[in-house]
């Protein structure tokens, strides 16, 4: 954590202002993205990002989140407040100075980062997030303790209701304590914060920040986690190769040149993927940029360079390509930037250019001085890419077997597959479907206009457990590559995609929670962008058959079932059918439960945080069985569907 600055001054005078709030309650996607889950969970993180903030400064030891009962949220940091005051510059409407806690609060670019002596580092907005939190919610209550004294201010809607009022006095303490409640006249869906994706967030947070405690609690289900990485970097990645056989330890390097902290950590495991991240004054860049392409342009030259010079790449073979020396790399940069450029506002990809150089300067000394004093390792990442590299050919010329030249030639297409004549590809969806038994009920229930029908017979392949050019020898795994259109890996392109929605539909069963997690794997690893651009569902095929006299209804989990059953006033009279397969249900049934844009519920697969996701795939479908075991310990109790 960098030392405290005395020279560095954080007063009224600090806070600046650059322009009004106006626009923000009518146009919320500019300011957090929009008004779904995600863009709820952003107004969250604005505000932890303040307090983060203070402790890039030297300032902050501990953060505590907490989710009140009524899903109203509270932020309190140990930092050193927020200044109390007039401000210098920023006047009221009857041109008088108006109270720095309210240009803060409601001015958007208000922020002890703009003027240069607030902060040396910030990640978060520091003033333009908490002025655009204070606009999107119901109210909002402001807390400061500093100099001795005790402030408390309030808001509704933005506005704030009178002027802040000293409540107390204190000793020692400082710091500061946000309690917001979003509001519902903004966030119409139906939405609530998840825990699980908040402490994604919080952990990458700690990692990043180390020597920071932050604890998060939530009181609607009682659940606690507390966070605290003296390791940083090096921490993290342990974290993510936990379930992983490690080639050597981990490589770390934290440096600064030109005012630029840069923090990198890296180790090479038996995996055959690679799980790389980077980060910008503790934000995650899941897009990279400069620091990222610093990161991996490093390693593939160390590599290189290491390999010709001690003879372990003859002259006639190639360089090892990026690719060849990523497989199974876990890495993590971290730079923290005293003014970083970002490509949009909601700073996904670093742009700074003289990042990348520093990066690479950085990284290439520790990484080439790491492999001249660890020979053995060397050779272990050596060997690692040269069966990469050999892997990677096969894998090429595999894919010309197995790839289709354009969407519209229908010679490639599987046998199996039964097509929908529709050819407008946003228009047009695909099933797959476990077992020729459902694929039949799905084939006939089918709208075949707009409705195509990939049956697969058993379970494919573990592509968590073997090479890309062994993955492409599977007949299941090269019929959905051809019905899809788009390639795979390297070669994928979401332009040839022949479908707008790819539907996963599988039994309520175990075995088809493993067929339906390998499918997950498999587009997760090869087909990513898939996810990302919203293209993957899952199919939710009720549970149950309730029937009684004339009515049926179905029902998708056990307590929608007794709801129906009281509804329909059978009680021990209906009749209840359990469906355990897909191949159970009749096409008319099939089409109206499932299959009916009308009445089915469809799961959008999202990938929130790549590093956990990446973890958990690894976790599920990897070699380990301890910590899969463990896992299904933990969380038995909370699976749904299954089966004994």
């Amino acid at each position: 954590m960098a030392e405290k600055d005395k020279k560095t001054n954080y007063d009224v005078s600090s806070i600046q202002a650059l322009e009004g709030i106006e626009h923000v309650r009518k146009r919320p996607g500019m300011y957090v993205g929009g008004t779904d889950i995600k863009a709820l969970h952003h107004l969250v993180y604005e505000v932890v990002d303040n307090a983060i903030d203070e402790a890039l400064a030297g300032f902050c030891t501990a953060i505590n989140i907490t989710i009140h009962a009524d899903s109203s949220v509270s932020v309190e940091d140990n930092g050193r407040g927020i200044p109390v005051g007039p401000h210098p510059a920023k006047k009221d409407a009857n041109g008088k100075p108006m109270e720095t806690v309210d240009v803060v609060m409601t001015v958007i670019g208000a922020g002890g980062k703009f003027g240069g002596g607030g902060y040396k580092v910030s990640g978060g907005l520091h003033g333009v997030g908490i002025s655009a939190v204070n606009a999107l919610s119901e109210w909002v209550t402001t807390e400061i303790k500093r100099d001795g004294k005790f402030w408390r201010q309030e808001y509704k809607r933005g506005v704030p209701q009178g002027s802040i009022k000293q409540v107390g006095k204190i000793k020692d303490e400082t710091g500061t304590k946000q309690t917001f409640k979003f509001d519902k006249q903004i966030f119409t869906e139906d939405i609530d914060f998840r825990f699980d994706t908040l402490i994604q967030r919080f952990r990458e947070m700690a990692f990043v920040t180390r020597g920071v405690t932050i604890r998060f609690i939530d009181e609607r289900s009682d659940r606690e986690m507390t966070f605290y990485f003296e390791g940083g970097l090096t921490s993290f990645v342990r974290y993510l190769n936990r379930n992983r056989e490690n080639l050597h330890t981990v490589v770390h390097v934290d440096k600064e040149i030109e005012n630029i902290g840069i923090e990198a950590a890296i180790q090479y495991t038996d995996s055959y993927t690679e799980s790389v991240y980077s980060f910008a004054n503790t934000i995650n860049t899941i897009d990279g940029g400069t620091h990222l392409t610093g990161l991996r342009s490093s390693l593939t030259r160390v590599v290189n360079d290491y390999a010709r010079k001690n003879g372990l790449l003859k002259d006639a073979d190639p360089n090892f390509s990026g690719d060849d020396t990523r497989e199974g790399l876990t890495g993590i940069v971290s730079v923290k930037h005293p003014n970083p450029q970002f490509e949009s506002q909601t700073k996904v990809k670093l742009m700074n250019p003289e990042v990348q150089t520093y990066v690479t300067q950085a990284v290439g000394e520790a990484f080439s001085t790491f492999l001249e004093e660890n020979p053995q390792a060397a050779k272990a990442i050596i060997a690692k890419c040269l069966t990469s590299a050999r892997a990677r050919d096969a894998a090429r010329k595999a894919r010309d077997l197995v790839i289709r030249k354009s969407a519209l030639e229908s010679l490639t297409l599987p046998g199996k597959l039964a097509d929908c004549s529709e050819r407008d590809s946003s228009k047009t969806e695909l099933y797959i479907v476990e077992g020729d038994s459902a694929g039949g009920s799905a084939k006939q229930g089918r709208d075949r206009h707009f409705q195509a029908i990939l049956p697969l017979r058993g379970k494919i392949m573990n592509t968590e457990r073997a090479r890309l050019d062994k993955i492409l020898s599977s007949n299941e795994i090269k019929a959905l590559i051809s019905a899809l259109g788009t390639g795979i890996g390297d070669n994928f392109d979401v332009e040839g995609l022949r479908y707008g929605r790819v539907i996963i539909m599988t039994d309520a069963d175990v075995d088809g929670s493993h067929i339906r997690t390998l499918l997950l794997t498999f587009f997760f690893r090869y087909m990513s962008k898939l996810i990302e651009d919203g293209h993957l569902y899952i199919a939710q095929p009720p549970l149950f058959r309730v029937a009684y006299k004339t009515q049926i209804k179905y029902a998708y989990s056990d307590k929608e079932k007794d709801k129906l059953v009281k509804e329909m006033g059978g009680g021990e009279k209906a009749g209840i059918q359990r469906y355990k397969g897909l191949g159970e249900m009749n096409p008319v049934q099939l089409w109206e439960t499932t299959m009916n844009p009308e009445n089915r519920t469809l799961l959008l697969v999202t990938i929130e945080d790549a590093a956990e996701s990446d973890r958990t795939f690894d976790m599920l479908m990897g070699d380990a069985v301890d910590p899969r075991r463990k896992f299904i310990q933990t969380h038995a109790k909370a699976v749904r569907n299954l089966d004994i």
